[in-house]
């Protein structure tokens, strides 16, 4: 059996060998030809998986390591019926430390609390609703916004995208839809940001259509009044660098990028592809051992100086900002290759759950923010 695997899919190669030959070709450059002979494609999200790719060949499984399907024709697939398996929620806890390591940088930079702020979330799924149970843990007042959700359940906990958008810090985590009742391509156009509000926090790490990103450089060129964090962008990895001068965070999708979120998606599709061919899973991926997993704490008042203690040791996402704004330099040459090559030789990024916190005389309460993190106390 032949298998065509995206090169940067961690332990691609060691994971899929089993079923046959494995191929390790760069996402990008997977099409018709190469795939002529093989059986099963293991891909992310920057290989479109459609007609033109698949067309007149042999894939019997297509396997996408990623949380979202948009870069996959599903009506295509049904028709041929070639079955297919996106990993949903794979790296669902490390978007959401993404989100909470930029809103408490923002926290300390502004000299805020999180106690009595609004937290617009846009899109309740796998991702969202973790950020609303953790935002409610840390004291934010949570405003739900989730029309297909809504009509499933006829909750009034889900309120409309104006009261969302009318929060003091709105993330995103939508899917992209690019039509239907629930399409979500350019869901924030002109119109939409308009209604952010002053000095609010936007933050993107959804895709990058959900947002008309020349609507928000309007904005961002007219004011330059919204602190915009922006992981995702149209037209990747060829960004717009002017918008990219104007966001006070910025990185190249790397969001969801943690080693466990990876390795996540990877075993996934292990694991339904095993389901496909009626074989026994026997593949566990080994993942290095954190050297030091402690992390020493004096007692703090407030939770926002704490965290961000936290994640100053784990992870800091000005990093992530500063690699990404070296494309601001008149002289960098081929961006789109700098961008894709951010997000191939990304960090080793370790979640939350892998740390212990050495504390003494802290409050349960904070404890109990803390523990809403998924970080646990060594006493």
């Amino acid at each position: 059996m032949k298998l065509i695997v995206d090169e940067n899919i961690p332990f691609g190669k060691e994971t899929f060998s089993q079923f046959g030959d494995v191929t390790l070709i760069n996402g990008r450059e997977i099409n018709n030809k190469i795939c002529r002979n093989a059986e099963i494609l293991i891909v992310r999200s920057i290989t479109k998986v459609n007609k033109e790719l698949l067309d007149g060949i042999n894939i019997r499984f297509v396997g996408s390591a990623t949380t979202g399907d948009d870069h996959i024709d599903t009506k295509y697939l049904d028709a041929q019926g070639i079955k297919y398996y996106v990993a949903k929620g794979c790296n669902a806890y490390s978007v959401v430390e993404y989100v909470f390591a930029a809103i408490t940088h923002f926290a300390n930079k502004f000299d805020f609390r999180f106690e009595g702020k609004t937290l617009g979330i846009v899109g309740v799924g796998k991702i969202g609703s973790k950020v609303a149970a953790i935002g409610n843990e840390l004291g934010f007042e949570v405003i739900k916004n989730d029309p297909p959700l809504q009509r499933q359940t006829g909750s009034a906990e889900y309120r409309s995208l104006q009261d969302a958008l009318s929060a003091d810090i709105i993330t995103l985590h939508v899917p992209l839809n690019i039509t239907g009742i629930d399409k979500t391509h350019h869901l924030l156009d002109a119109e939409s940001i308009n209604l952010i509000r002053p000095n609010a926090i936007l933050i993107n790490a959804s895709r990058g259509p959900v947002i008309d990103n020349f609507a928000l450089l309007n904005r961002l060129k007219l004011s330059n009044d919204i602190i915009s964090v922006l992981d995702v962008w149209e037209n990747e990895p060829d960004i717009n660098i002017d918008l990219l001068k104007l966001t006070r965070l910025g990185s190249a999708h790397i969001a969801g990028y943690s080693l466990e979120g990876k390795v996540n998606g990877t075993t996934m599709v292990y694991e339904e592809l095993c389901k496909f061919l009626g074989i026994t899973t026997t593949y566990e991926p080994d993942l290095p051992v954190i050297e030091n997993p402690s992390i020493n704490l004096s007692p703090e008042e407030r939770i926002e100086n704490v965290i961000q203690t936290i994640f100053n040791s784990v992870y800091k996402i000005t990093e992530d900002d500063q690699l990404l704004r070296v494309l601001t330099d008149p002289d960098v040459e081929e961006e789109g290759k700098y961008f894709d090559q951010l997000r191939k030789t990304y960090r080793i990024r370790r979640e939350l759950d892998n740390y212990n916190i050495n504390a003494v005389n802290f409050t349960s309460e904070i404890k109990r923010k803390l523990t809403a993190l998924r970080l646990k106390f060594s006493n």
